[in-house]
């Protein structure tokens, strides 16, 4: 028995040991670390190879099998990685699910506190300090012109309670059904927008409208929705026509709504038609409601940021490390003979080998993006390489090649399984078996008739060659099948949380908010009968129902956590005393995501803060200032690089996280 030269069996140790440290480094740490250690890793090996006295292509050789080693361990680490965070996620979505409804309904019970303070609230309050005034002062120009304003406050304050709970009528229908209410002839070429969107176009139109009813009694109106793309314009217009009673409103109106389609990125612009308008001498308004409001690509501040899909960094990692294994087994295990191979003797012999192995083994990077194009790559590389064979430019020859790199194919057959329609990807193992049976064909061993033995080894390969791409079909159905439970719960879930916001909504409405509406519209019968005295005890009233709703909609929300989702930063920033944001349109994210998006908002959200949540077809982006603490730091670097996300600094300082799409498991 010959003895295993202790030398030998030190390297190999060595080597082992190498290959599990990386592996625990791209399992633990981030991924710019880990391929710094891999880095590191092939640098040490070549420096030891050339130490040893190895010849040159002896050391090239080491460096290319070392990298091919390293890139395995490296990818496997990062895989794992990427799973742990992804069970994670799942198991923390799935306990949290069950709290998304509830807190949809706190926080549209927040919106609808907001709201009756900062409106409702504010015009009672106007109307009890003007009639309180006229009172004292018993003053009778200044008594009617604190009558004739609680007139007007009071019916604008009933409009607005009405409004407030009239939100379940976001959709474009709605508004059609209120310009038949008004008598206006409707036109629309819209058919769906986002649900925002489609709310404040309502409001749009219901203040055109109230606006119309008030200053131009009898005249014609006319209500338009126009849709383009990204783009919703909403025009209103009258043709003109008397006061229903002189000051009805406080002209306040259009200037409050012009605010609120500013901050949703839209232009509100209203007045007198033109001479030459074929309305007649009417007046239009006219909003420009774009969704979404953030264009694609593009931060809240107008600069591009980092949103790229991660290659190195998310699930893609695996192809491009099969590209490294591929060139390591191709070059790498040629270049590590005693003699130099005849493939290498030279520079001229040597190009047509690294030309055709970079083209055989680089299209594995599109494994996963493009394996239809990836393998009609592969497949030129391999005919490309019979050509050079057999014109004897070559070696090894090409059946050599094919039978130690089969697994390339093999690869791209389960991919074309996995990514591709069964239409499309059943040429696949078709294409493979021809290919190969050709490469092998070529072979110097083979007699007979090379055409027979091609027929015959295409068969032969045909068999392995549908197994591989019934597999990828296999996990294709199944992805599929999860994709579908995800949906369906999804679905679920939302139509639970809609339903929770109704019955908030018809929980006030039916409540004290009927009660303060009432005395609203007391303080309004009692301002046109002249009686102010009455005016301020119904005002009063009206605010004391007001602040019983108030209190009861602003009590504890409990003790549960919010729900980890996007929407659930909003709740979850209302514990730290800071200010979300969100930008872009309402999107669903896979729970990865949104996991993800939620934890590093933990991490960022401190008291007085804003935090702006960008939301976009590749991905979510979070921009806040940076945490106190180096290590909060570290940890949302980790949590956004185990999805494969990135953290960068903005030119102000600011923190940007960006959360690619770039999971394929679609369980979120």
């Amino acid at each position: 028995m010959t003895a295993v030269p202790l030398g030998a069996v030190g390297g190999v140790a060595a080597s082992g040991a190498a290959l599990i440290g990386l592996y625990v480094l791209a399992l633990r740490r981030t991924a710019g670390l880990a391929a710094a250690g891999a880095a590191l890793a092939v640098s040490v090996a070549a420096a030891t190879a050339a130490a040893a006295g190895l010849r040159p292509w002896n050391v090239a050789g080491t460096a290319l099998v070392a990298a091919g080693a390293a890139a395995v361990a490296w990818v496997l680490g990062r895989s794992r990685r990427r799973r742990r965070a992804e069970r994670s996620a799942l198991a923390a979505y799935r306990t949290g699910a069950p709290e998304i409804p509830r807190f949809a309904a706190l926080a549209e019970r927040d919106r609808l506190a907001v709201e009756l303070h900062d409106v409702a609230a504010h015009r009672l309050t106007a109307i009890v300090v003007s009639a309180a005034a006229a009172r004292r002062l018993a003053d009778p120009g200044r008594g009617a012109a604190a009558l004739s304003h609680a007139a007007t406050a009071a019916r604008q304050a009933i409009t607005e309670l009405d409004v407030l709970t009239d939100r379940d009528d976001a959709d474009l229908d709605v508004i059609a059904a209120l310009a038949a209410e008004s008598g206006a002839r409707y036109r629309s070429t819209a058919t769906a927008v986002p649900p925002s969107t489609a709310a404040l176009a309502h409001r749009v139109v219901r203040e055109a409208l109230t606006n119309a009813a008030r200053y131009a009694r009898g005249s014609a109106t006319r209500v338009t929705v126009e849709a383009a793309p990204g783009l919703l314009t909403v025009t209103v217009g009258d043709s003109g026509g008397t006061a229903l009673e002189p000051h009805l409103g406080t002209g306040h109106g259009l200037l409050g709504l012009r605010t609120t389609v500013a901050a949703a990125g839209g232009v509100l612009s209203y007045g007198p038609d033109g001479a030459d308008s074929p309305h007649g001498p009417g007046w239009t308004v006219r909003a420009e409601l774009p969704f979404p409001p953030d264009p694609p690509g593009r931060t809240p501040g107008g600069t591009p940021g980092p949103r790229r899909r991660p290659l190195w960094r998310g699930p893609t990692a695996l192809d491009w490390a099969l590209v490294v294994l591929a060139v390591a087994l191709s070059l790498g295990a040629s270049l590590l003979s005693d003699d130099v191979p005849d493939a290498f003797r030279g520079v001229l012999p040597s190009v047509p080998v690294v030309v055709l192995s970079g083209l055989h083994a680089v299209p594995l990077g599109w494994r996963s993006r493009a394996p239809g194009a990836g393998l009609v790559a592969v497949l030129s590389a391999l005919v490309l390489w019979w050509g050079c064979d057999r014109a004897g430019w070559t070696r090894p020859p090409v059946s050599d090649i094919f039978l130690v790199y089969w697994w390339v194919e093999l690869t791209f057959l389960y991919s074309a399984g996995a990514y591709l329609t069964v239409r499309r990807g059943v040429v696949a193992p078709v294409a493979v078996a021809a290919t190969g049976g050709l490469a092998l064909a070529s072979a110097d061993g083979i007699t007979g008739s090379r055409a027979a033995a091609w027929a015959a080894l295409t068969g032969l390969l045909a068999v392995p060659s549908f197994a591989l791409w019934w597999l990828g079909l296999v996990t294709a159905r199944r992805r599929e099948r999860r994709a579908a439970a995800a949906a369906r719960g999804r679905e679920l879930l939302e139509r639970d949380a809609d339903a929770a916001v109704r019955d908030q909504r018809r929980l006030i409405a039916a409540g004290l908010l009927r009660t303060a509406r009432q005395h609203a519209a007391n303080v309004a019968d009692a301002a046109d009968a002249g009686r102010l005295d009455a005016v301020l005890d119904e005002a009063r009233a009206a605010l004391g129902a007001l602040r019983e709703l108030l209190r009861d909609l602003r009590g504890p929300d409990g003790a549960s956590t919010p729900p980890p989702t996007v929407a659930g930063i909003a709740a979850l920033a209302g514990r730290y005393g800071a200010t979300v944001r969100y930008r872009g349109p309402h999107r669903a994210v896979t729970v990865v995501v949104g996991v993800a998006a939620y934890r590093i908002a933990a991490l960022l959200l401190a008291e007085d803060i804003t935090l702006t949540v960008l939301r976009l077809d590749a991905g979510v982006e979070l921009t806040a200032p940076p945490p106190g603490s180096p290590g909060a730091l570290r940890q949302v670097r980790a949590v956004a690089d185990a999805v494969g996300g990135t953290l960068t600094r903005t030119d102000d300082d600011a923190v940007r996280v960006w959360l690619p799409e770039v999971f394929p498991s679609p369980s979120g």
